[in-house]
């Protein structure tokens, strides 16, 4: 037999792409096994090269191809060296094919290049899209073929799809072969549904139940009321989380020797489920033995520290106590500047009477002084801007509280990614730290856009843009813009909080309000009632008096000028030729609203705020109290108190409870202009509603009238108040007075919503606003005005006119005179309507809803759905409210 006869079992060692097959996404699939050559053959058992023949090379160099074996011109050679050049051949992952002939020392080597890869194409890959999976795997355009490389692409893209929890992917590389020996690889893949977690199954427990301690895990049981929950897909590395989490529960509850012997998760055969089992051993329940604590540094006292630990002898032991004990410990050696004390528990169990008794030692150290503090990451913010948050500067003592507070102020400002933490680092000698602070920055600019329909203003369209952080420097300037049928504004701020680089804010605001109110004349026909526009600027100030008190001062001047349509709303009835304001017709709160009054006021507010952050506070509380004095020059005296609360507390978790409240009151100095009226201006009122409370619509709630046309028959006679909502008038009047009150629960969702930004809550709002002096007319009720009043036109020399009721004519007639028999008075004819005051109680208001914030990639969004629970007659309820807005 020849020698290429011999060594044709080697063909079949070629690499084919198309066997790979499928690989399912449960199997490893290990690279072959080099091919077994049989032994190539010579002359004779022994001999000498005397000369080797390269064929088929078409982009390597033949000497290329001969540095990859050992085979030499003149070296002598046996089948086994012929043997081993074969497998450093295949080994280079060059060719798909190699055989070596041999003619009494004249060697050739056959070999078949690998192709060039064209491209890589992926089918199938919706859930992964390219970007993700193509830097993930090997192989790459104009890269050469080879299979290995295949099989370990494989092998990563079902991995992939395994931390994404779909553990029945099936990728199926497919080879397509082109001209110029290149060739596409095409992965198709299956993705397959992701791989739930069908059930867990806990063996061993005794004292707590299955369910109580899949509460405490992270991974989830697959529910359908689970449905954006992503702890219920299966992950390895979570299987591991989840067995500390037992741990830490057991050892918190007293169980000191609990352990979990197996954890075993068992894919089902039609792999998109996994079911968990757990076999635990829980144990002896231990008590807490004789605890102490051991100083060795001098400014703490041992038994001083001992009395104060919260664990005492024979209280159930708790692991979760004793770190919270190490961490008190460090934070009081830290007060005293011992920021490196080393405090370290040392157990002493004893399994006769079930008891764990504690040692905290605190290893000596040395007071430590703050050597420097750095910041990074600040690519806009100046570093001052952070510097003077700082409650430690470099010298200082080293101070945990100090520390702590600076990193609560710093992340107060809002200008940096949340979580923010102070490092300590060592300085340059065992008594120097360094405070190293890397802050991310976020946007700081913010615009904000609101639509909306409501009874009161119909359309409703808002708009702001807020800069927090001008020109790097924590100055903060804004905008904003309001417009809708009732209403326009416009509002400009600005605010510098660190006056001259001193601790003190001042600010200013200047704005501009045009409103405008109407009823209905008939159907959707509107007619103005009155109009205001107010124009004025404040001036601001804030000192701090201590770390958590300051007080801040203001002073305000506004002109307003407030108008009704004289056309509808005024007559010379009572003085004929003198046209004024006619209750019977505007209501006597709208005629002592109308004029001309400039209010310079002078305020002050005393805050006293301990949250650990001011724009999203998860513990602490504040507390404002106000006053606003209107009369320093101007036409207007009143007092304006308020005062408003909060605290925050973290339940574990993830869930934070605040409660919120507020309330006001205004005491007016000026003398009412009749009986009837309010000496408080309707502008100057409180008013209540949306936003501040949710599940009612803008000034919703407290003290209104509303105003019920007539219907009138075809001789123009009443024949009954028109009830459809459209027809009404409604106006709210405010109150003197004011409470509100909220309770909110902000819940925890799972990773996945939280990576979206997703922030839920559920909250109770309640609230009252009133105290306006009821509206009193002749007849000492509400106006009753049932007939159709006629509105006197004037002629050129400002005479009332009397219509002919036989041939139409006119004739003016004297003021204060009345029309001749025959004739009638000459104008257009109004309907008249039947008034209703409402609202006007304390009785409180009471709503409850959900809402949730979104960080949405387009900006921040809060939906609000509110039920109103407790209502008064005439209270306007809203379900749904709505904000959206961007970030820059």
């Amino acid at each position: 037999m020849s020698a290429q006869g011999r060594l044709a079992p080697l063909l079949l060692c070629g690499t084919m792409l198309a066997g790979l097959g499928q690989v399912p996404a449960h199997a490893q699939e290990t690279p072959a096994p080099a091919p077994s050559l049989p032994a190539a053959s010579a002359v004779s058992p022994t001999g000498t090269v005397r000369s080797i023949t390269v064929e088929g090379a078409q982009r390597l160099e033949p000497d290329t191809v001969l540095s990859y074996t050992r085979l030499r011109v003149g070296a002598s050679y046996t089948r086994a060296t012929l043997d081993e050049a074969l497998r450093e051949l295949y080994a280079s992952e060059l060719f798909s094919d190699v055989q070596i002939r041999d003619n009494e020392g004249a060697l050739t080597i056959q070999i078949t290049e690998n192709p060039v890869i064209n491209r890589i194409v992926l089918e199938g890959n919706r859930r992964l899209k390219d970007d993700k999976i193509l830097p993930e795997i090997k192989m790459a355009p104009r890269q050469i073929y080879t299979r290995s490389k295949v099989r370990a692409d494989v092998a990563r893209i079902i991995e992939l799809y395994r931390r994404q929890g779909r553990f029945a992917a099936v990728v199926d590389p497919k080879l397509v072969k082109l001209d110029q020996n290149r060739v596409d690889i095409v992965y198709e893949i299956s993705e397959g549904p992701k791989s739930k977690v069908r059930q867990i199954n806990i063996i061993g427990n005794n004292v707590f139940s299955d369910g109580r301690l899949r509460g405490e895990m992270a991974t989830k049981q697959s529910r359908w009321f689970r449905l954006f929950s992503s702890g219920t897909t299966y992950d390895p590395d979570r299987l591991a989380y989840d067995q500390q989490k037992l741990r830490q529960f057991y050892l918190t509850e007293g169980y000191a020797e609990f352990r979990v012997i197996s954890a075993v998760a068992e894919l089902t055969s039609n792999k998109q489920d996994f079911i968990i089992t757990y076999v635990v051993e829980e144990g002896d329940r231990y008590k807490f033995g004789d605890v102490t604590v051991r100083s060795d540094i001098r400014d703490l006292s041992s038994d001083g520290l001992t009395r104060s630990l919260r664990m005492k002898k024979g209280d159930w032991y708790n692991a979760k106590a004793v770190e919270d004990t190490v961490e008190q410990l460090n934070q009081t050696a830290g007060l005293f500047g011992y920021a490196f004390a080393d405090v370290q528990p040392e157990f002493e169990r004893s399994k006769d009477d079930r008891t764990m008794s504690i040692t905290f030692r605190i290893a000596n150290a040395p007071r430590v002084y703050v050597e420097r503090i750095d910041i990074n990451g600040n690519t806009l913010t100046q570093d001052k801007v952070v510097r003077r948050e700082f409650r430690l500067h470099e010298g200082d003592a080293f101070n945990t509280f100090m520390v702590r507070r600076s990193q609560d102020r710093i992340n107060s400002l809002g200008f940096f990614q949340e979580r923010l933490e102070i490092e300590q680092k060592p300085g340059s000698a065992p008594d120097r730290i360094v405070l190293e602070t890397n802050v991310e920055e976020k946007a700081t600019g913010e615009l904000q856009l609101s639509a909306g329909f409501s009874s009161l203003e119909r359309f409703i369209l808002a708009a702001s843009v807020t800069q927090r952080n001008f020109r790097g420097m924590g100055q903060e300037l804004r905008t904003s813009v309001n417009y809708s049928t009732y209403s326009k504004s416009v509002n400009v701020g600005f605010t510098e909080p660190y006056f001259l680089d001193k601790n003190i804010a001042v600010g200013a605001d200047i704005f501009r309000q045009d409103v405008n109110s109407f009823n209905y004349i008939s159907g959707n026909d509107r007619n103005t009632i009155y109009s205001q526009v107010r124009t004025g600027f404040q001036l601001r100030a804030g000192i701090p008096v201590t770390e958590y008190l300051s007080m801040a001062l203001r002073y305000g001047l506004s002109f307003d000028n407030v108008t009704l349509d004289q056309s509808t709303y005024y007559s010379d009835r009572i003085t004929p030729g003198q046209f004024q304001c006619e209750p019977l017709l505007a209501g006597q709160y709208l005629c002592d609203a109308i004029g001309r009054r400039t209010t310079s006021t002078i305020g002050y507010s005393l805050i006293y705020d301990t949250r650990d952050n001011r724009i999203r506070p998860t513990r602490g509380h504040s507390l404002t109290f106000s006053q606003d004095f209107a009369g320093v020059g101007g036409s207007v005296q009143y007092l304006r108190n308020r005062i408003s609360a909060d605290k925050y507390w973290p339940l574990g978790g993830g869930f934070i409870f605040s409660l919120r409240g507020e309330g006001g009151y205004i005491k007016s100095f000026e003398k009412s202009r009749s009986a009837s009226s309010d000496p408080i201006r309707l502008v100057d009122r409180f008013f209540l509603g949306e936003p501040q409370m949710r599940g009612f619509d803008i000034r919703g709630v407290g003290p209104r009238i509303i105003r019920k046309p007539y219907i009138y028959d075809e001789q123009g006679n009443p024949t009954g108040v028109n009830e459809s909502r459209s027809t009404w008038s409604d106006d709210a009047l405010g109150g003197r007075a004011y409470y509100l009150a909220h309770a909110e629960i902000e819940i925890p969702l799972g990773a996945g919503a939280r990576d979206m930004g997703l922030r839920p809550s559920i909250f109770v709002d309640a609230g009252a606003v009133f105290g306006v002096r009821r509206p009193t007319y002749e007849n000492g009720g509400l106006l009753d005005l049932p007939q159709l009043v006629t509105l006197p036109i004037y002629d050129a020399n400002g005479l009332r006119q009397c219509q002919n009721t036989t041939d139409g004519t006119l004739a003016s007639i004297p003021n204060g005179a009345s029309c001749p028999t025959g004739t009638t008075l000459y104008g257009p004819q109004v309907g008249g309507f039947r008034e209703f005051y409402l609202g006007d109680t304390p009785k409180p208001r009471v709503s409850v809803g959900f809402g949730v914030n979104w960080n949405s990639p387009f900006g921040p969004f809060r939906i609000d759905i509110a039920k109103a629970l407790i209502t008064a007659e005439g209270d306007d309820t809203k379900l749904v409210t709505f904000n959206i807005g961007t970030q820059f």
